[in-house]
């Protein structure tokens, strides 16, 4: 066991976390680090000008947006900050992947989605149906809610060319062996493409040893700014075509990608998060490298969130009235604590809805999972009541939330 998370000191990097409000949709978003903004408001300050200009101002500001690529990199555990594309969103990501992707599709080459990913991971391949591809789904099993690499396998042909998965579901919370997964299309020949949004909050991402193709994720979710990182491997990077101004060539990595060019303010703040995990893992006892801390720092935020979601899960458990969605215990092994349930016989925004009277904020809906939300036949209960903690929320908040759904149950 690591040495328990100073939570005085984590909570004091969150000014949001002073008022009356109890934050449990940081799935949809977590609050934002005092650093990260403080980062932001010094580059518009300070550097805010064009970059690749001969003066000092511009070289400045053109070494702390290289900075970030490399802060970035070696925050996802990329071997080079060339292997770091920024943009606006996932979703944004998702759709330029598609797009420079498609020119190595053929008609008839498959594509494989799932039905328990948000609709980033799934609508941008759904576009590469004009250029011919076919489209195939690996469903959930029924009984498990999981992934079945059996089902994966029946699924493969050679025609095959990726596989769209999702790192932890924003629904159920389940984590997905994404290594073994990735090893395994591999084998079969071809490349993963993995939505990390639900997880990264929660762990840390190892892109270069899980050997994955291409990884995205969003900063907003990850108590930065709204921003975010894709990842890819930098020779499969190198031979995508060129989404940028004509003049931009293949080689130029990864400028190609980021259409226009990054936001650099947003850029510049984000290299706080990877700070302030060196900061917890430093707390933990951890003094052997920046990497190594933000591995330990990562640790103790999942012990921390075992916690937590072992505490709400045990309550639900208890209930008659109440169905978990996803595993009902707080294993951090399988899950991060985004935790689903409906109640029987009610709709899930009158739960909701009785919740926020109590300066408690969580949500109802489909997420964007809505696939997989008309799957378990829930849309007509207005999805599912989603409860997604971190490490920043106490055991006094979740026995607060856990008073407010009696009153609400």
């Amino acid at each position: 066991m690591l040495p328990a998370l100073d939570l005085d000191f984590v909570r004091s990097q969150f000014p949001a976390l002073n008022g009356d409000w109890v934050f449990f949709d940081n799935a949809g978003g977590s609050q934002t680090l005092r650093t990260v903004a403080d980062r932001i408001s010094d580059y518009l300050l300070t550097s805010n000008v064009q970059l690749g200009a001969s003066y000092s101002v511009s070289q400045r500001s053109g070494e702390r947006v290289r900075d970030a690529h490399a802060v970035i990199a070696e925050f996802i555990g990329a071997s080079r900050p060339e292997e770091v594309v920024m943009g606006p969103s996932t979703t944004a990501l998702m759709y330029t992947l598609s797009a420079a992707l498609a020119e190595q599709i053929d008609a008839g080459d498959e594509i494989i989605v799932t039905d328990c990913d948000h609709e980033a991971n799934i609508g941008p391949w759904l576009k590469l149906k004009e250029r011919g591809a076919a489209i195939k789904v690996w469903a959930t099993n029924p009984e498990t809610l999981e992934l079945d690499l059996a089902d994966l396998d029946a699924l493969m042909t050679p025609r095959t060319k990726l596989v769209c998965f999702t790192h932890a579901s924003n629904i159920l919370g389940t984590i997905n062996p994404v290594a073994e997964i990735t090893r395994f299309v591999h084998e079969r020949g071809a490349r993963v493409v993995v939505d990390a949004v639900a997880l990264a909050p929660h762990r840390a991402a190892e892109v270069t040893e899980w050997d994955v193709d291409f990884y995205v994720f969003s900063f907003y979710k990850v108590y930065g700014p709204h921003h975010a990182v894709l990842y890819g491997k930098y020779d499969q990077l190198l031979a995508l075509p060129s989404l940028n101004h004509f003049f931009i060539g293949r080689t130029v990595v990864p400028y190609k990608l980021q259409q226009g060019n990054v936001n650099y303010e947003l850029s510049v703040g984000c290299t706080a998060i990877a700070d302030y995990l060196v900061e917890l893992g430093t707390r933990t006892g951890t003094q052997s490298g920046r990497r190594t801390q933000i591995l330990a720092g990562f640790d103790a935020i999942a012990q921390q969130e075992e916690i937590l979601a072992e505490r709400l899960l045990a309550y639900l458990r208890g209930r008659d009235d109440v169905a978990i969605i996803g595993h009902t215990h707080g294993d951090r092994a399988k899950r991060v604590p985004t935790i689903s349930f409906v109640a029987r016989g009610r709709q899930s925004d009158d739960i909701v809805t009785k919740v926020d009277a109590s300066n408690i904020g969580i949500r109802f809906g489909d997420f964007y999972a809505r696939r997989l939300i008309e799957r378990l036949d829930l849309t007509s209960r207005k999805g599912v009541i989603r409860v997604s903690m971190v490490h920043y929320n106490t055991v006094d908040e979740v026995d607060r939330l856990v008073q407010a759904l009696d009153g609400a149950l």
